[in-house]
């Protein structure tokens, strides 16, 4: 007689330790689970995660009350219909083709040679700290136009917010110092969007601040809301992805050494690093009537809990899903960067995430210069380190051996 284990609790400290075993065992036993914790509704199946994103009864009404207090604002994961549509043509070509080439692309190279000069010479760094935690920040701050002396100030902020975001346990301590961060920054800003309205520069701030779609126009609210969920959500996925790929290459030294001699595989590397170890673990959705998933219903109003980091590791839908293997037939890199995925890190459908090829950018670029810079990495303690965060999720810390030798890039 096969006993049926016990439903995981994912706000344990063991499910912090390592979730991905709890994860196995909500697929197999409770596809749906009413956590009371979160009281939320779990989903751990690649199927019913994909159905989340992409049917419209499931709505993000939840945001109201878990973005905006932090944000200050509405955002675009909030918005639905021809408020999400034009809210999302006024901000998106920014993110993508000509202006992400020709004017940002610039800036994320100069953000990262500058980082890695910090540690050029250096026989041993740790990677998050020096690099992957400041990278996407510091790109963000420089794309704003805003005073480049402020990347500390950006960092502090960033890291408030996000943990407002993945606070769980509803720690006042955390959500105070969320909610402080976002009165800073707004503070921060609004005299410096006035001063891009009357004299507008080649910058992002001030495109958002020009930016007309169908006569709408951004008001100042709608500007650091943006401001600050770009913040957050470009930061986090960029940040934990760059020190997934060193971690996930490091562990399986024969991948990395493939990545080495064949630059294509880096955007690969980061795709099968988005299902293996997503970031980003969990995002919530609100069904608007009942629906019915694998194991039961959901009712209406409920808030359903989207465990990305189950379904990425899907035996239903991945052959051999627990392992790290950048070779696979069943991901498509070409595709891992735009609405049609087939991993669920950024999301699906109509809320896909806007700045999935700036976080590519950042990535490949950083990744191929670090590669550049140094020949030969390795952890410095012999073994991978652990993962922490249950909302988010990755390497509090890499520390590396290296072998400097690639000079300035």
């Amino acid at each position: 007689m096969t006993t049926i284990p016990q439903p995981p609790d994912i706000l344990s400290p063991e499910f912090e330790a390592d979730p991905y075993p709890a994860y196995a065992i909500l697929r197999e036993h409770y596809p749906l689970l009413h956590h009371k914790g979160t009281d939320s509704y779990l989903l751990s199946r690649y199927e019913d995660v994909e159905r989340a994103f992409r049917e419209p009864v499931f709505t993000s009404d939840n945001y109201d009350w878990q973005l905006e207090p932090v944000h200050g604002g509405r955002t675009l994961p909030q918005m639905s219909g021809r408020e999400h549509s034009v809210r999302r043509a006024l901000v998106a070509p920014a993110f993508r083709g000509r202006q992400l080439r020709e004017t940002f692309l610039p800036v994320i190279e100069r953000n990262a040679r500058e980082l890695i000069d910090g540690f050029r010479d250096s026989t041993e760094t740790d990677l998050v700290a020096r690099f992957a935690t400041r990278l996407p920040v510091n790109v963000i701050v420089d794309m704003l136009g805003l005073d480049r002396s402020d990347h500390d100030r950006f960092h502090g902020w960033y890291a408030s917010v996000v943990g407002f975001l993945a606070n769980l346990a509803q720690d006042p301590d955390v959500a105070a110092a969320g909610l402080r961060a976002s009165q800073e920054l707004t503070a921060y800003l609004r005299p410096i969007i006035q001063e891009r309205r009357a004299v507008p520069g080649e910058d992002l701030l001030s495109s958002l601040c020009t930016a007309e779609v169908d006569g709408t126009r951004m008001n100042d609210r709608d500007i650091t809301a943006f401001v600050s969920l770009l913040l957050a959500a470009g930061g986090e996925t960029t940040d934990k992805a760059i020190a997934g790929i060193f971690r996930n290459l490091l562990a399986h030294p024969d991948q990395l050494a493939a990545v080495r001699a064949d630059r294509s595989l880096v955007p690969v590397a980061f795709a099968e690093t988005l299902r293996y170890t997503p970031p980003i673990q969990m995002i919530m959705r609100q069904p608007d009537a009942d629906v019915t998933l694998s194991g039961g219903t959901v009712p209406a109003g409920a808030t359903v809990t989207c465990l990305i980091g189950g379904a990425n590791r899907d035996e239903r839908r991945y052959v051999r899903p627990e392992t790290f293997d950048i070779f696979r037939t069943d991901l498509t890199a070409a595709n891992a960067f735009s609405a049609a995925a087939d991993h669920l890190a950024f999301a699906l459908g109509r809320h896909f995430c806007v700045g999935a090829l700036l976080a590519r950018s950042e990535v490949e670029i950083g990744v191929n210069q670090l590669l550049d810079a140094f020949p030969d990495i390795a952890f410095a303690q012999g073994t991978a380190p652990a993962e922490s965060g249950v909302f988010t999720r990755g390497p509090e810390r890499l520390s590396v051996r290296l072998t400097p030798g690639g000079g300035a890039v």
